[in-house]
Parts: structure tokens; C-alpha cells; sequence
């Protein structure tokens, strides 16, 4: 091949990148303003739809085509972030071929030994009209590249209206006096709590939460409660070990939160938060946020006072403003986990905080602000003076564990996964507790030591919400257009068995005694054996769960997003209880002591008991 027939094929392939880079430029131009003019993430056709079964609960073709129509959005979301990552990687590919042809051309040329004169005007008006040609391909590509940025930007990073609310006054506690005689039951005897309620002033917190106070670090080594004396409170995302199963006996089944019936208390909130709450002894905990601040709460379970509530603020390494988040998860939708030693909490700034039990802020650190499109929600485990994060993000995923006394990483491990708003549980497997995390697109445990991976099961997809659950030696993980699946937690993992029918999309399942329950958001709580998947029954409900079904007392407790509690007998035929209604929307799971139960709807916590 000669020098002009090397100058003809370069020239060639210079225009065909350049003609392919200008149309896929011109694409991501037009996927930018049509973003930009629709909100991907909102559907006016799905707003209707929802107002229809709302006057028509009952109408099965409806549901069905809600959740038809929920899938393909969730298609064309996905389809869109790829057609974006695609045409940016094609049309960076496309600058690079015609930089390289048209240097290509360039060069071949300057070697012609005898090229033609040119009028000096001529040769001065191709000099600028190849610059011209360059700077506006360069601006129309650089154009298109911050078009698909931002693109992606708007399709991951927005805020739902109304995020945050006034905050409330500390004290607007409302008892209701349902009967004297009940309300001042004394506390169970596994229930106690030594030393007396203490309110505290406020904290110089920026000091506390950049280091260890010197009579902490001096302090005797610290005894951590074992199995036993986690089981025995509720001390974190579905009780004990995050596993939905409580040990707590007479759980009331009958209540009326709009008359009052058998609510021993009810509190107003002084702050948003889809949190549930936690339990150690005498105390209750929650986390909210109000006004730009990330508050930590803390009351008396039996009569509902505020014993405080703690501002955590001035975390080195915090962003200067909150995340965008939408409504359903907000700026503080991680349960927080206690010890009986200190309570942690986790929130959508990336700020994760210990506090001691009177208030005071031992330490606080920034894990780096989440990437989440609908904000951070992974709750905390607490586990023999570690306590260990699920921090998969859009970004990256990985798992940590932080000490417990002063919030140094013990160790952190990558993970190939996408994001996920699941949490983490703790198993027994052998003679080891391991850490277990579902994410897309797999299902994988961890030594709570040393954060060695132990096995690793792919069977996850879509966006991952539910945790997993574990049960007589078997591990328990679903999502909503993914399957349902039991896994062996032996070897490198192995799936015994798999579902597809009934998959939740927020709510975890939740295992005991050879039952399974999945509580799905279009308002189906099902009942399946543990053992080989087989369906026992399925019941009906007028709204969906966001809330995880619990096993306690001899039955299950699953609180639908409306504020009704379907309550079943624990058992593989069907047996309702009894639906009471607490008049107050809710998402937050609910938390046990004996005699009680305790949920949080959207502006009060409620105590309930007979």
C-alpha cells in the first residue's frame, strides 16, 4: 500500500469516527434533555393506578398491572444507565480513532518530498478550518460526556419532596391513660437495667466525635454479652442477631391505636426516620432526622418519657450538606444496634456514631458519603466489640468492621457486588457466629474475625432491599424479580432449593421451626416449609409490607404500610389471629419485650400492651 492509498484509507476512517462520535454525541444530547424534561423515577400513569386500588383494593387485574407496570420501569431504568455507560465509553472510543486517523493523515502527508504550493491565503484559511472542525468536534464530545454525567447524575441522585419536617418539641410526650392499674406494670425480670436515668447536658460532640475520651481508653477490658443475653433483649433490626425471631412471651394481638385500646403510651417524635426501634432493658432507642441534624433518641420503654436525645454533629470528614434521598428511605432509615454497653447508629450522611447509655458521644467517624439514589438504609449488627457495616454502594460495595470502643477499622473487605439496601444478620453455623450479606448479585458469609470470605452463592438480582434470614441450618434470601432461594451455608455454599412466586421487594423473611414467611409489597404474606419450598397458605391484605414480618409468642406479626398488624398462628395451617389497626402509617419494623409490643408510625412511637 502506497503513501496515497494510506492517506485515503486514514482519511476515510477519520470521517466515519468522526460522523459515528457526532450521531452518538447527538444521542446522549437528546437522552440528556428528555431526562431532563420527565423524572425517571416518577410515573404519572403509576400515581393513577395506585389511586384506583386504593377505591378498588380487591381488583386482582389492577395489582397485576401495577406490578407489570413497576417492571417495566425498572427495566427502562437500567436499560438507560447501560445505554448511557455504553454510548460515552463509544463515543470516547470514536475521539480516539479519529485523533489517531487524522495524526495519521497529518503525518503521511509532511512525508510527500515535493507537495504543490499554496497560495499562502489558501493554506492559512485550511489551517483554521481544520481548527475549526476540531475545537467544535472536541466541544460537541466534551458536550455529550457532561451530558451523560449528569444524566446519570439525574437518574441516581434526586430528592423526593418533603424529605425533612419541622422539628417537634423534646417534650411532646401524650400518655394515654388507658387504665391506671396496667400502665404501671412492672418490668420483667430479664428486663432490668442497674443504675438510674440520667439526663445530660450537652456535649462539646465535635471534641467527643474525633477521639476517645481518656477514661474510656483506660478502662478495664470490657465484657461483651454472649448469645444468651443478646437473646433475651431486642437490640438491633429485627431483634436479636437481625434474625426476626423474638423469645419474648404474652405479645399482645389486640389494640386500637385511633380509640386508644391497650396503648399504654404513645410519644411524639421529634424528628423523621424510618428506623425501628431497639430495645436494651429499660431503655428504647431510635434515630431521627430533623433540620439538617442526625439525632439519637432515647426513652423510658415503660412510661415513654425522653430520657434525651443527642445531636450527632461535627463528624470530621461529613459533607457539608445532606444527601438527596427519597421519601421512602430518608436521612435516617438505618436501625441503630445496642450492646447494653453503648448504642451505634448509622446515617445517610455516611456519619456512623457510638454513644454511651446516658447520652454522651464516645466516638464518631465518616465512612465517606454513601453513592445511594434513594439513600443509605443498611442497618448495624453489634457482635463481641465489633460492629459491622453493609456498605455496597454505586461506587463499590464492601463490609466492615469497626471496634466497638473506638471506632477503628479491625478489618474491611471489598466486595464484587452492586448496590443493596439489605442488612447484614448474624448465623450460627458450627461453632462461629458468621456475618451474612445479600446484595446483586450474590448471597455471602464472613468470618466476623478476620472478614474472610466463607462462601458465596450467585442468586441475587435487581435492587436488593430484603436481608436474608436463617433457620436450622439453612440460610433464607429473596428479592422482587429475583427468586427466592434457601442456601447450605457449608463449602463454598449450595442452593437447596428455590421459589419465584411470592418475592419481597422491602420486607426480609423470617424462619423458625421448619416455617418460612415472605410479606411482599403488594400485600401477600405467604407461608412456605424450610425444608423443600413447598407452599402451606397465603394471606390477602388491603396494603403492602415494608415492614418485616416477626415470629413471636407462637405466631407471626407482620405490620402492613398502612398501620394494620396481621397476626397468624405460627403454623403451617393457616390461622388468623386477629388485624388490629393503629391508625397511623408506618414502614418500621416492630420491636418485642415480654407483655409488649412497640412500633414507630410516622410522627409517634407507640408502646402496647394489656
Amino acid at each position: 500500500m502506497n503513501k496515497d492509498q494510506k492517506i485515503q484509507l486514514f482519511s476515510k476512517l477519520a470521517a466515519g469516527s468522526a460522523a459515528v462520535g457526532i450521531f452518538i454525541a447527538l444521542l446522549l444530547l437528546l437522552n440528556y434533555l428528555q431526562a431532563r424534561r420527565a423524572d425517571p423515577l416518577e410515573s404519572a400513569a403509576m400515581e393513577a393506578l395506585l389511586e384506583r386500588l386504593e377505591e378498588e383494593p380487591n381488583n386482582e387485574e389492577l395489582k397485576t398491572e401495577i406490578r407489570n407496570l413497576d417492571l417495566l420501569a425498572r427495566k427502562a431504568f437500567f436499560n438507560n444507565q447501560w445505554q448511557i455507560n455504553t454510548g460515552a465509553l463509544l463515543l470516547l472510543i470514536s475521539a480516539i480513532v479519529f485523533g489517531f486517523s487524522l495524526n495519521m493523515v497529518n503525518s503521511l502527508k509532511s512525508k510527500i518530498e515535493a507537495p504543490e504550493e499554496e497560495d499562502g491565503n489558501e493554506f492559512l484559511a485550511g489551517k483554521l478550518s481544520q481548527r475549526g472542525i476540531l475545537i467544535a468536534g472536541a466541544a460537541l464530545a466534551l458536550l455529550a460526556l457532561g451530558a451523560s454525567f449528569f444524566t446519570r447524575d439525574h437518574l441516581q441522585s434526586f430528592e423526593g419532596e418533603g424529605s425533612e419536617s419541622p422539628a417537634m418539641p423534646a417534650e411532646g410526650i401524650e400518655v394515654i391513660d388507658v387504665a391506671a392499674a396496667h400502665a404501671g406494670s412492672p418490668p420483667a425480670a430479664t428486663d432490668t437495667l442497674s443504675g438510674a436515668v440520667e439526663e445530660t447536658a450537652p456535649a462539646d460532640t465535635a471534641t467527643a466525635a474525633s477521639r476517645l475520651p481518656e477514661e474510656e481508653a483506660t478502662r478495664p477490658a470490657i465484657s461483651y454479652p454472649g448469645a444468651a443475653g443478646v437473646f433475651q433483649q431486642h437490640g438491633s433490626f429485627r431483634g436479636p442477631f437481625g434474625n426476626g425471631v423474638s423469645i419474648h412471651k404474652n405479645i399482645p394481638t389486640e389494640w386500637d391505636g385511633a380509640a386508644g385500646q391497650n396503648i399504654l403510651w404513645k410519644a411524639r417524635l421529634p424528628g423523621t426516620g424510618n428506623n425501628s426501634p431497639v430495645i436494651w432493658g429499660d431503655r428504647l432507642f431510635l434515630a431521627a432526622a430533623s433540620k439538617g441534624k442526625q439525632l439519637v433518641l432515647c426513652y423510658n420503654r415503660h412510661s415513654g418519657a425522653l430520657l434525651w436525645q443527642k445531636a450527632v454533629e461535627g463528624v470530621p470528614g461529613s459533607p457539608p450538606a445532606p444527601p438527596k434521598t427519597t421519601d421512602d428511605t430518608g436521612l435516617s432509615a438505618p436501625t441503630l444496634t445496642t450492646d447494653g454497653i453503648r448504642v451505634y447508629a448509622i446515617f445517610a450522611t455516611g456519619d456512623v456514631a457510638a454513644l454511651n447509655l446516658s447520652g454522651e458521644v464516645i466516638w464518631a467517624r465518616n465512612l465517606g458519603l454513601p453513592d445511594n439514589h434513594y439513600g443509605h438504609s443498611s442497618s448495624l449488627q453489634a457482635w463481641q466489640g465489633k460492629l459491622f457495616v453493609q456498605y455496597d454502594t454505586n461506587k463499590g460495595g464492601k463490609v466492615m468492621a469497626l471496634d466497638c470502643a473506638s471506632g477503628a477499622t479491625i478489618w474491611e473487605k471489598a466486595r464484587k457486588v452492586k448496590i443493596s439496601w439489605a442488612s447484614p444478620i448474624l448465623a450460627p453455623v458450627g461453632e462461629k457466629y458468621q456475618l451474612i450479606l445479600s446484595a446483586d448479585p450474590l448471597v455471602a458469609a464472613y468470618d466476623t474475625e478476620t472478614g474472610k470470605e466463607l462462601w458465596s452463592v450467585d442468586c441475587m438480582m435487581g435492587e436488593v432491599g430484603p436481608s436474608p434470614a436463617f433457620s436450622n441450618g439453612l440460610v433464607f434470601a429473596a428479592n422482587e424479580y429475583a427468586r427466592l432461594v434457601a442456601i447450605r451455608p457449608e463449602g463454598k455454599g449450595t442452593i437447596v432449593w428455590e421459589q419465584n412466586e411470592y418475592l419481597p421487594e422491602v420486607a426480609s423473611p423470617v424462619a423458625a421451626d421448619g416455617l418460612l414467611y415472605i410479606a411482599t409489597s403488594y400485600g401477600v404474606l405467604a407461608c412456605y416449609d424450610t425444608g423443600n419450598g413447598e407452599k402451606y397458605w397465603e394471606h390477602e391484605c388491603d396494603a403492602g409490607f415494608y415492614a418485616s414480618p416477626l415470629i413471636a409468642d407462637g405466631k407471626v406479626y407482620a405490620l402492613d404500610r398502612e398501620g394494620a398488624m396481621h397476626i397468624l398462628r405460627h403454623d403451617k395451617e393457616k390461622q388468623l389471629v386477629n388485624e388490629p389497626a393503629l391508625g397511623e402509617k408506618t414502614v418500621a419494623t416492630p420491636a418485642f419485650a415480654n407483655g409488649r409490643v412497640y412500633l414507630r408510625g410516622e410522627t409517634h412511637l407507640y408502646c402496647i400492651g394489656r
